[in-house]
């Protein structure tokens, strides 16, 4: 099995709503690196149990975000914060410490505080 890092995002926002057993299996496996095997030792269960539990949950949440939209749209927003940050960077250099550049960099960083 590949793994597919994005999934760690996608527990992030939707881990709470897998079965217990889900959850913890997709956290072992993408968040504490584990393999099936040690993942099975921990969860006192076979190594197939493990990629059930695995499969299961990472397809619960493609559907979760498939609905929602959650975590893309988290990315997104990310992205374009930074894409603002670059912009004020940019015009620092030619316009200098503007106290609305100022206020726009805290306004960034509080947003991307809160996201």
């Amino acid at each position: 099995m590949s793994k597919d890092l994005s999934v760690s995002i996608l527990i992030d926002f939707y881990g709470q709503l897998l079965t217990e057993k889900q959850a913890e299996a997709l956290d072992l496996y993408y968040n504490d690196d584990l393999s099936l095997s040690e993942i099975a030792d921990v969860m006192e269960i076979s190594r197939q149990g493990v990629r059930d539990f695995i499969k299961r949950g990472e397809k619960q949440l493609a559907e979760y975000e498939a609905k929602l939209g959650l975590a893309g749209r988290f990315t997104q927003i990310k992205a374009k914060l930074e894409d603002i940050n670059k912009l004020v960077k940019t015009l620092r250099v030619s316009m200098g410490d503007k106290e609305e550049l100022n206020k726009i960099e805290s306004l960034v960083k509080t947003i991307s505080d809160k996201v």
